[in-house]
């Protein structure tokens, strides 16, 4: 293959989530198929630079704790990759940077769609700025995405919601794709012992980022009552009011922190059911993960996961924002799990992430 992709993203390590996990994981494949992706992200004095990472300088963000913003720029060793194309991960800073590079240099912009910008003005706006704050951050988002010459999102909901918005870039779906090679059933003996979790209870758990949008208290109100044990993996803005509203309710919740990757699988394994009941998801991969390491998925029907949790198969969906209604989806897979392990463990192929890096290659392809 041999393509020279340069991409930029505003989230990278040491900052794990879905983005960073996307961003990695495709750079390894395409690497693995003879290309190469350098990439521009802030660098932070937490992580050491590997090959073909280039940090820029950055600053903490005020509104988001470890958050760190870029301070734009396009190192040298860039240019000199000479790439055929600018792939970004992000409409802001470095994104601003990936497309200038791409004008000033010919080549085509590949934006990726990951998440809903208007959805984190609770970061930076409170009351009656809250909304202005939001049509900014969609007229901003549109502006960006139409200077691309393609943009790629991972689910057909994601797809539309540009649309509605008024995206008139070409827009292929491409999904992020999870690591079967990782994800996968494992014993689980000892992470359940090491994170004291043999309660005798059915294990309801989320891991991931503790932010507003995901709504995590759902969970905890949800559950209230139920004789399950709640496991929050992860950390976040949110996690101080989750840990404060899950002191005040009649269920055992347990709170592990940040989880190192290599320990996900055991995570999803152990669980009984993985509890999601983000609204803004543009595909949800965490889900995807769960449901590769055998375990169906409770959420809400809105966005992504009204098409990536499929009904009777991986998992059960609650409107939104209806805690007895998701209630009602955690007992019904938890009624069903096994019948729904089978129906995980079929599917994972058709979800790995080797699929998604085809689809990508062709996204490539079209354009050079």
């Amino acid at each position: 293959m041999g393509r020279t992709v340069a991409v930029f993203t505003d989230t990278y390590l040491p900052t794990v989530n879905g983005v960073t996990y996307t961003v990695q994981t495709w750079r390894k494949r395409w690497a693995d198929r003879g290309g190469r992706m350098p990439i521009v992200y802030p660098g932070t004095d937490d992580y050491e630079p590997g090959e073909d990472e280039h940090p820029v300088r950055s600053i903490e963000f005020p509104f988001y704790d470890g958050f760190h913003a870029a301070v734009p720029g396009v190192p040298d060793d860039i240019t000199a990759a000479d790439p055929e194309l600018v792939h970004t991960h992000t409409p802001f800073l470095l994104g601003l940077s990936g497309l200038k590079f791409a004008r000033s240099h010919g080549v085509p912009l590949v934006a990726s769609y990951h998440t809903p910008t208007a959805e984190y003005a609770d970061y930076i706006a409170e009351g009656w700025l809250r909304s202005p704050v939001e049509r900014a951050a969609r007229a901003y988002e549109k502006w960006y995405l139409n200077r691309a010459e393609m943009v790629v999102v991972p689910s057909e909901p994601a797809r539309h919601h540009l649309r509605e918005i008024g995206v008139r870039t070409a827009v292929e779906v491409v999904p992020n794709g999870v690591d079967t090679d990782r994800f996968g059933p494992v014993d689980t003996s000892q992470f359940v012992e090491a994170h004291n979790l043999d309660t005798g209870k059915p294990l309801v758990g989320y891991t991931g980022r503790h932010g507003y949008e995901k709504q995590l208290d759902l969970i905890v109100e949800a559950t209230d009552g139920m004789d399950v044990t709640v496991v929050f993996g992860g950390d976040g803005p949110a996690r101080d009011r989750l840990e404060n509203l899950a002191a005040d309710a009649d269920v055992d919740v347990r709170f592990l922190g940040f989880l190192d990757r290599e320990d996900l699988p055991a995570f999803y394994s152990a669980l009984d059911v993985f509890a999601f009941p983000s609204p803004v998801e543009t595909q949800g991969l965490v889900a995807l993960e769960a449901n590769a390491c055998g375990t169906p998925v409770a959420a809400v029907d809105a966005g992504a996961l009204s098409d990536t949790v499929v009904t009777g198969e991986t998992g059960y969906r609650a409107p939104p924002g209806d805690a007895e209604r998701f209630r009602t989806a955690i007992e019904r897979t938890l009624a069903e799990r096994d019948a729904l392990r089978e129906h995980c463990l079929d599917r994972r192929d058709a979800v790995s992430v080797d699929h998604a890096v085809d689809k990508l290659s062709d996204v490539y392809e079209m354009l050079l």
